[in-house]
């Protein structure tokens, strides 16, 4: 863990945070078929939107890239299963995630969606300035490592090659 000051989310700021996020989304106009989470941070602000934006539609992208704090795989990969193009094609995608660091995960993700969909935009609770996408809603922008309320517990389990805090 770094000695570095941390933005920290807790739970009840989490629920102000994503209502929020979803008045942004809402007053913007853009009416969603789908919200596209990507996993795992992504699952709790897709779920939120889901419900205040009335969208039930909700699919989940699994990409791994983080493997510790600040360490990383050299390009994210989208694991099994990956999204149906089929289940997207013309549709509005909201791609929700927890946080834009690099933006590689975002990118890879929006790219996925690219030439299947209507329109793809992307939403986050946290955007780092370093970010290689900027996504067109964010709740607060920071250049710090945060603590995300659904991981700064250990698990409750141990299992091989597991990942704290990221």
């Amino acid at each position: 863990m770094s000695a570095e000051p941390r933005e920290e989310l807790t739970w009840e700021l989490f629920g102000q945070a994503s209502r929020e996020l979803a008045e942004q989304i809402a007053g913007d106009g853009y009416d969603a078929d789908i919200i596209l989470s990507i996993a795992r941070g992504g699952l709790f602000v897709a779920g939120a939107l889901g419900y205040a934006l009335d969208v039930k539609n909700l699919h989940v992208a699994n990409v791994e890239f983080y493997t510790g704090v600040d360490e990383r795989l050299p390009v994210p990969i989208m694991l099994p299963p990956v999204p149906n193009v089929v289940d997207l094609s013309g549709a509005r995608v909201l791609v929700a995630d927890d946080v834009a660091d690099t933006g590689a995960t975002l990118k890879l993700v929006r790219d996925f969606c690219a030439g299947h969909v209507a329109d793809v935009r992307c939403a986050v609770v946290y955007e780092k300035p370093h970010s290689s996408v900027q996504c067109e809603y964010v709740w607060r922008r920071t250049d710090r490592w945060i603590n995300f309320p659904w991981s700064t517990l250990p698990p409750v389990v141990e299992r091989a090659e597991q990942v704290l805090d990221a």
